[in-house]
């Protein structure tokens, strides 16, 4: 018998390899961060969007396990923040053999081939979406007149802890050295590709507005979409919509944030915040109460924290400003 093992399955395994012959005690998390390393399996992930039956809007997620395995989501009438509804989608799983990309589920079969996805639903309705590339509309946005520029890929001047990554790119764990109280924040980031992990342990990290509010960070990318994922206020609300794109995309969060007001040691209004995330609002709300995590909980002004969440997740950010509001 013949054994044959996947070349991203093989990379895999090195690495994995690698660190155990280091003497590495805790589990190594494989990671990508460049996509022409991320083997097939990234080729196929992502977004797709198309018809089914006469005309009607349908988009599909999906997402890269490892091994040639998927999950994918299809969406009626269209992607999150693209024409659905947020109420039907179907869910399907996938697996790659022989070169060919199948997929199963409840009353839908497809398979996807040179960036296609194709199938049949209920009563043998026909289906074909296309891959697309989603982008933010905000992405690389100029800062106006009078912001402060945090990072622009060329120093960390501006930060008390934080460093360069791929000589362009801010890495984690990151602080502003400067206090911020109410203002207008742009920023963007990228989620690395982890197809081993799950959950809180693929791509994590946060946007600590003042050290306290976290804006969760996380490659949730065709998830549910809950208050410690991507765009979630942990612990205090989910997004309206998940809009994660896939790993190794740059997304956007533009973030228009209001500080607590104080008469005294007494809170008088709560912080309030309004979150775009990839250019649609997620997020128009009071927040109760600063989030764990953070270096403080005394809804004052503070500094920009950016997290690293411990876990080895190599998220990366850039193109940070901020306008302080009077």
């Amino acid at each position: 018998m013949k054994l044959t093992i996947r070349p991203a399955t093989f990379a895999i395994l090195m690495l994995v390899l690698a660190a155990l012959s280091h003497g590495e005690e805790r589990r190594m998390k494989v990671s990508f961060v460049d996509a022409n390393k991320a083997g097939p399996d990234f080729a196929i992930q992502g977004e797709y969007e198309g018809t089914i039956g006469k005309a009607a809007k349908l988009g599909a997620q999906v997402i890269a396990l490892v091994d040639g395995k998927f999950d994918a989501v299809l969406y009626e009438m269209g992607l999150p923040g693209a024409g659905w509804s947020g109420k039907t989608k179907v869910e399907l799983k996938g697996q790659t053999k022989d070169g060919k990309t199948a997929f199963t589920g409840k009353n839908f079969t497809g398979t996807i081939a040179d960036g296609v996805f194709r199938g049949k639903a209920e009563d043998n309705v026909a289906f074909e979406m296309k891959k697309v590339e989603r982008k933010s509309p905000t992405l690389g946005a100029k800062p106006p007149e009078g912001a402060v520029v945090l990072f622009d890929g060329t120093n960390v001047d501006q930060w008390e802890v934080g460093h360069l990554e791929e000589k362009i790119l801010l890495g984690v764990p990151a602080k502003t050295k400067s206090p911020f109280g109410s203002f207008t924040l742009h920023i963007e980031f990228r989620t690395p590709f982890m197809p081993v992990e799950r959950g809180q342990d693929r791509g994590n990290s946060g946007v600590y507005l003042l050290d306290q509010y976290e804006v969760q960070v996380l490659d949730s990318f065709g998830l549910s979409g809950e208050n410690n994922e991507c765009g979630g206020i942990y612990q205090i609300a989910k997004p309206a919509v998940n809009m994660c794109l896939p790993p190794l995309s740059w997304q956007t969060y533009d973030i228009d944030f209001t500080a607590a007001k104080f008469e005294g040691d007494k809170k008088v209004a709560p912080a309030v915040a309004v979150i775009q995330h990839n250019g649609v609002k997620i997020h128009e709300l009071k927040l109760p109460h600063a989030t764990p995590g953070g270096g403080r909980m005394d809804e004052h002004p503070g500094p920009f924290f950016l997290q690293d969440h411990g876990h080895g997740d190599p998220v990366r950010y850039r193109n940070i400003w901020v306008v302080e509001k009077k």
